[in-house]
């Protein structure tokens, strides 16, 4: 073997890496964007969390807010509604879980697991039927809290499904009071 052809071995295997690392440059460097605009824009990010100000609000009112895109509803309960909510079997509902996104998983739809305080005066969930994702009505339907128009979903003082299409309560997003008069969503 002639030292000619010991240096042409070695220029086609440097041939062959470089090609190989071009091509795996050029393949990362048309993945990335595909990648990258599946991460929340600067705006999402942006309202991840977000603080409520609820002094204004009088026993027997809410306040809508739009959170992540969606209505949020922020209801300061009176004491019939406490107690109405309070008083439903759990027998009695089509779906018997929390949906509450600050308890854990399996946690049962008493009242006590979907207000936001103990005294259950506060009462935070998303706004969105789930059914087919239309915004119900407050202050309306069978039961006293919720009625979803566009398919005659009824939900209690508690956001609870009692009836109609609807398979799921309205969800409670993780919230918390950060003092006396805001609520921390998210």
């Amino acid at each position: 073997m002639s030292h000619a052809e010991d240096h042409e071995g070695t220029r086609r295997d440097f041939l062959y890496y470089a090609t190989a690392g071009a091509g795996a440059i050029t393949a990362g460097a048309a993945i990335w964007p595909l990648a990258n605009q599946m991460n929340p824009s600067a705006d999402v990010r942006a309202l991840s969390s977000i603080r409520v100000d609820v002094s204004g609000i009088a026993p027997g009112t809410q306040l809508t807010v739009k959170w992540l895109g969606k209505p949020v509803f922020i209801r300061r309960r009176t004491e019939e509604e406490i107690t109405a909510a309070r008083d439903v079997e759990l027998s009695e509902l089509p779906d018997q879980g929390a949906e509450n996104g600050n308890l854990p998983n399996g946690a049962d739809a008493s009242d006590e697991n979907r207000s936001l305080d103990e005294t259950g005066e506060w009462l935070v969930m998303m706004g969105v039927c789930t059914h087919l994702g239309c915004v119900p009505l407050g202050d309306a339907g069978d039961f006293g809290g919720w009625f979803c128009p566009c398919h005659g979903s009824h939900y209690d003082t508690s956001g609870r499904i009692r009836k109609g299409p609807a398979p799921r309560n309205l969800p409670v997003p993780v919230a918390e009071f950060v003092d006396a008069s805001t609520i921390k969503l998210g």
